[in-house]
């Protein structure tokens, strides 16, 4: 039996009894990953105007006497709405559909079979499945390649059908049905009784199928290609739009638009080369802020090694450089009789730090304050993404120094902070 939001998919309410009602748990995903599982109640109800999921289309929304419905599934003829507040069989309900969402729902499923049959019609392209995704829907064609040519064509010829204005039927057929071998179909769910449920686009595709479709394609407004993707073995995923969503794009996109322009001071139809020049820019002052890093540091390095203060232990930080920038100074200076600590970064975020010197004193020192952080690269050398304090670092140093008969003679200099 058809669920009344199957033989008519343009209501929005509508009354019914509850069959049953028992307790559930709903298991949910956030889209930042996060999983929680719900305690509530699966609702049965004589008919239902919220389709259940099925057909590669999600399930509807809606309220129960205005307890929201968080989950509608489909088990054999019965269709299962999950809610967090009991109801009373035998009690009459009210049913309202979220229509934004249902509606929306109605535009993406006739669009995937309009241009399922035309890419069909037009190139033999099949499609071996499609999904509807909350901000678009992908159908994948049994085809490894669909060049830009064949995606504009197929465009073209579905939104010239949405003009023709061209009626959506739905029929229901029985197996036996001769004329179910005509229709186009990836076959039938292993619980599936009844007759078969049939959706026809006057002369272009007639299609097994259980979701919420429009009763005219000039309730599709517009397609849109977006483009294709690399699928999976030789398939190919073709994005589309239909409907609302391609006005929501369009929105999306004017504002996106809108925003470049005041930031690159030029019209939309300079934005591709005024990026370019930036990135160019961009690239160039990198490189020659990175030549300048590598003179500074040698710099630093010969000042350091020539500074009457030498002495055995160095400390030096900036906010900008890089491990590279930190290497740099340890080999110019070189020394096997200086403990060299070095800090790049930002005082109060991350950052890198170098300890190089006699084995000895790193192999001792290491361990005291940098070993939880990270591993040691060489006996002399320990490189880690985090800077520790740095003045904490300077005592350890510096008591080490006072307590080390190889450090006994040296003296200490700090450079900047």
């Amino acid at each position: 039996m058809a669920f009344r939001c199957q033989r008519d998919s343009y209501a929005r309410e509508f009354t019914t009894t509850v069959v049953s009602c028992r307790p559930a748990e709903l298991h949910t995903e956030e889209s930042n990953g996060k999983k929680e599982v719900l305690s509530g109640f699966q609702v049965v109800l004589e008919d239902t105007l919220l389709f259940p999921e099925g057909g590669g289309q999600p399930d509807d929304r809606g309220t129960i006497n205005d307890i929201s419905v968080l989950r509608v599934t489909r088990r054999g003829t019965q269709a299962d709405h999950f809610t967090q507040t009991p109801l009373t069989p035998g009690t009459e309900v009210q049913v309202r559909v979220d229509w934004e969402r249902r509606f929306d729902h109605m535009q993406q499923h006739s669009g995937q079979h309009l241009i399922t049959a035309v890419a069909d019609d037009l190139f033999g392209l099949k499609t071996t499945s499609w999904e509807l995704g909350r901000l678009r829907s992908v159908i994948e064609l049994d085809s490894p390649t669909v060049t830009a040519e064949q995606v504009a064509a197929i465009e073209r010829s579905v939104n010239e059908k949405i003009r023709d204005r061209l009626p959506v039927n739905v029929r229901e057929l029985s197996l036996d049905d001769p004329e179910v071998e005509q229709v186009r179909g990836r076959g039938l769910p292993d619980d599936h009784a009844g007759p078969i449920r049939v959706v026809t686009i006057q002369s272009v595709d007639s299609n097994m199928c259980c979701g919420t479709h429009v009763s005219n394609l000039s309730d599709l407004q517009v397609i849109k290609i977006l483009g294709t993707e690399k699928g999976k073995k030789n398939k190919t995923n073709l994005i589309f739009l239909a409907g609302n969503r391609v006005l929501k794009w369009m929105e999306r996109s004017h504002g996106i638009e809108k925003a470049l322009t005041a930031l690159l001071k030029c019209g939309a139809e300079d934005h591709v080369e005024a990026v370019k020049k930036l990135q160019n820019s961009s690239k160039l002052l990198q490189k020659n802020n990175l030549n300048l890093l590598r003179d500074l540091a040698v710099h630093i390095a010969h000042s350091l090694r020539n500074s009457p203060d030498w002495g055995g232990v160095i400390t030096l930080h900036r906010k900008d450089g890089d491990s590279e920038f930190m290497n740099i100074i340890a080999n110019e200076i070189g020394s096997e009789e200086t403990l060299l600590f070095l800090t790049v970064g930002d005082e109060k975020g991350a950052g890198l730090f170098l300890l190089a010197g006699p084995a000895e004193a790193v192999e001792t020192l290491g361990p005291r304050f940098l070993f939880p952080r990270g591993i040691l690269k060489r006996a002399v050398d320990w490189d880690y993404l985090c800077l520790p304090p740095l003045r904490k670092v300077c005592t350890f140093c510096a008591d080490y120094c006072w307590q080390s008969a190889w450090l006994s003679r040296s003296r200490n200099k700090s450079g900047s902070w």
